[in-house]
């Protein structure tokens, strides 16, 4: 899957500021295929996670839900 998706557009999480954790995900490939691709805005080449958009919202709103 990471050669299908290393072209795509991906969209940085708004938490990352100025902070060295970071989320990206590929909302192009997702409306697609209805598969959420995720992975490490450090890692470009690394690994990468794909989840169901349920698990994907339920991943943004503990983010959101999260003290930080």
């Amino acid at each position: 899957m990471t050669e299908l998706i290393s072209s795509e557009r991906w969209v940085k999480s708004s938490y990352s500021g100025g902070g060295g954790s970071c989320v990206e995900w590929a909302p192009t490939y997702a409306s697609a295929t209805g598969t959420v691709p995720v992975r490490d805005s450090k890692r470009p080449t690394g690994p990468t996670l794909a989840v169901s958009p349920r698990a994907w919202a339920g991943l943004v709103s503990l983010a959101r839900s999260a003290d930080v």
